[in-house]
């Protein structure tokens, strides 16, 4: 086995568990969904609507109660995002790729522009103080998933 694919973002954390085994068997991990559904773009709020058939309509993460309870979340990438004059997106991304050299986000997207953002992410530079703080504040939300 050279990899495996699993969820993980800022939001759905668990998959750090695995790491250390991981790093271990020298195995890469391919993580899906890193943007958290579009979440961790910062590109909805309260008021945002999905096109009838998108799945994300129904989905706690987008309600006003859900953005609200992970608003920390996105306050937090939002700030880092403008220290680094980048995105929120490439910020979440570039913090997957940090955290270890064998992780390969895979975002997901219909948009020319989207790809070239998040081809952008491989020149936002999180130093491991960076990472350590973000991983800090995300523990300390205790606001993780998806659902």
């Amino acid at each position: 086995m050279t990899a495996i694919q699993n969820i993980y973002s800022m939001l759905e954390r668990d998959t750090e568990s695995l790491l250390p085994v991981l790093e271990e068997l020298h195995i890469g991990l391919v993580t899906h969904c890193p943007l958290a559904k579009g979440f961790l773009t910062a590109a909805y709020d309260k008021h945002s609507t999905f096109p009838e058939g998108d799945w994300r309509g129904r989905m706690e993460l987008f309600t006003e109660g859900g953005i609200q309870k992970r608003q920390a979340v996105l306050d937090l990438i939002q700030s880092k995002a403008r220290e680094k004059n980048a995105t929120p997106a490439q910020i979440s991304l570039a913090w997957l790729m940090g955290k270890k050299p064998w992780i390969v986000p895979i975002p997901g997207t219909r948009k020319m522009e989207r790809m070239i953002e998040n081809g952008g992410a491989a020149e936002v530079h999180l130093t491991e103080g960076e990472i350590a703080e973000i991983d800090r504040a995300l523990d300390d939300f205790g606001c993780t998933g998806m659902a």
